[in-house]
């Protein structure tokens, strides 16, 4: 994702290593840029709740008032990032009230666009959004590098809001990291501006440095190759899991960082401590990343088994130039050049999903939309990953093909042919800005009614028995108003009938909910379900009638 960042995800669309290098230098964030999302070959359309959205839908079609249930299943969400104050909070050091306003701004926008799920960014440099004991405050919310407890936990009011809006929260890390560059008002790379508390301050070892202290984009990092820097990062990121209700914990494409022109990460003497038997450094590098990835995921599902593992990588794995197991492209190599082999991850099914960054048009030469995502979708082909696009919207405006609004239209449209099952949008601050209209007009093609989020087999299973609808009442303000008992539930479904169907017209969690679009003139009829923390539906509600007005 582009942040300081933000336009490091610009400058990544340009899959030429030096572009990537220079922008992720300047934006450190690069990572963002890059995300994107794959499709199969004709494969089937998104899910629906009445076709086999989770164990309780696999005998029959569910009914409600003898029509057959419906709703698509497909995650949709943006990033909101918190580095160099992209998104939120809109100024470091904002007073507590202003931060939470606006943070209850950034979700309702969620809901106003039917997503179903947010994330973001807790720990973008080594800091914390989260009384850490392992992490100084992030000077991003807090204004101060001295690790000043602002008077109030940023993590415990964002998942209860997403929660109060039924929208899934999804805890994005960045572990590596130890700061941002000095061109965009990080510590650079120097330790003695970091907070007196900083990790990297107590364990100068675990330091490393790059690119060079003389190049203006210089930071600090973990090193990834010392076992005890790893658990540790490890742990700081596990606290937030064991300490919160997060449904998910998200990493972007930031391991290794981005080549620098003229330098090699400077992690020689830790190669030679502690290489393992490896010869080739680089697959030490590789096998570092994926240690942590897999250490990771085993270790989420430990704490708690129904929270979700996910990864954002750089777009493409290997140009089939170079493995013929690659993609149609030529552009920078996740595997080659950052040391990230996203492939494997999702072949050994550490991950639960994976976000591939496509911040390239449909037709781009290098790296063709159109091309990357059947890459993408044969890959998750037979595995329980789940595959997710991250869509760029920051491009919304450049010149070339991202002039035209119906782009993000296109390759959502894409997605479905493909079997995508969602889509990521950076960031959102785009999202509200709507450039040329195009948020609107793929809002309207593709989001103009809500969906449950995808089930995931993996995940534990509890589907709560069907609820008992109380209450539907046409209020005088307009609309209808429902009431329920339900046991055993995380969220409910609510669907109403319209003509030869009973579509999902909301979803929220507690015991009532207030549909504002019912039609008036005639009676409607609505049923309700209820879904498990996976996301799994159960029984279907008797129908309840309310008269015409």
């Amino acid at each position: 994702m582009p942040t300081t960042e933000s336009p490091t995800r610009r400058r990544r669309t340009q899959p030429l290593v030096a572009v990537v290098t220079v922008l992720a230098v300047v934006i450190g964030l690069g990572a963002w840029s890059l995300r994107g999302r794959i499709g199969g070959e004709d494969a089937p359309p998104w899910p629906e709740a009445g076709a086999a959205s989770g164990a309780a839908r696999a005998d029959a079609v569910p009914t409600c008032a003898g029509r057959a249930v419906r709703a698509p299943r497909e995650l949709r969400g943006m990033w909101i990032t918190t580095v160099n104050n992209i998104d939120w909070p809109s100024r470091r050091g904002l007073p507590a009230e202003s931060a939470r306003a606006e943070l209850r701004g950034w979700l309702d926008l969620a809901v106003r666009r039917n997503h179903n799920a947010v994330f973001v960014h807790v720990r973008p440099s080594g800091d914390a959004l989260w009384p850490s004991a392992y992490a100084p405050w992030s000077e991003w919310l807090t204004g101060r590098r001295d690790g000043r407890d602002p008077g109030w936990d940023p993590m415990e009011f964002m998942v209860a809001e997403a929660h109060a809006r039924n929208l899934e929260f999804h805890a994005w890390f960045n572990p590596y990291r130890g700061g941002q560059p000095a061109t965009v008002g990080g510590p650079g790379p120097r330790l003695d501006r970091l907070a007196p508390t900083h990790p990297l301050r107590r364990h100068r070892d675990w330091v490393v440095t790059y690119p060079s202290a003389d190049r203006p984009g210089s930071r600090l990092y973990f090193n990834p190759g010392i076992p005890e820097a790893r658990a540790f990062v490890e742990d700081a990121m596990l606290e937030a899991v064991q300490r919160y209700d997060v449904d998910g914990v998200h990493f972007d494409d930031f391991f290794y960082p981005y080549p620098e022109a003229g330098q090699d990460f400077p992690d020689d003497a830790t190669f030679a401590r502690y290489g393992r038997g490896f010869t080739d450094k680089h697959a030490w590098r590789r096998d570092n990343v994926n240690t942590l990835v897999r250490e990771m995921s085993e270790r989420i599902k430990a704490i708690k088994p129904w929270v979700k593992f996910g990864i954002s990588p750089f777009g493409i794995w290997r140009n089939e130039r170079t493995d013929p197991a690659g993609s149609a492209t030529a552009g920078l190599q996740s595997y080659d050049d950052i040391h990230a082999d996203t492939r494997l991850w999702v072949r050994e099914q550490w991950l639960d999903y994976v976000v591939p960054q496509l911040y390239w048009h449909i037709g781009f030469g290098r790296a063709d939309y159109a091309k990357l995502l059947p890459w993408w979708a044969a890959t998750v082909r037979g595995t329980r990953v789940q595959l997710y696009i991250g869509q760029a919207d920051y491009r919304v405006g450049e010149r070339g093909a991202w002039r035209d609004p119906a782009e993000l239209d296109r390759q959502l449209a894409l997605n479905r042919r493909y079997g995508v099952s969602g889509s990521v949008h950076f960031s959102a601050a785009q999202v509200r800005a709507d450039k040329l209209g195009a948020v609107s007009r793929y809002s309207g093609a593709h989001y103009a009614g809500p969906a449950l989020v995808p089930a995931m087999a993996q995940l534990p299973a509890a589907p709560p028995a069907a609820p008992t609808v109380t209450d539907a009442r046409r209020a005088d303000t307009g609309g209808v108003t429902l009431a329920w008992r339900g046991d055993g539930a995380t969220s409910f479904a609510v669907y109403r009938v319209d003509g030869d169907a009973a579509r999902l017209v909301g979803a929220a969690r507690g015991a009532g909910w207030v549909d504002r679009t019912a039609p008036t003139g005639r009676p409607l009829s609505y049923c309700v379900s209820g879904l498990d923390r996976s996301g799994n539906e159960g029984p279907i509600s008797a129908p309840i009638s309310v008269d015409a007005r």
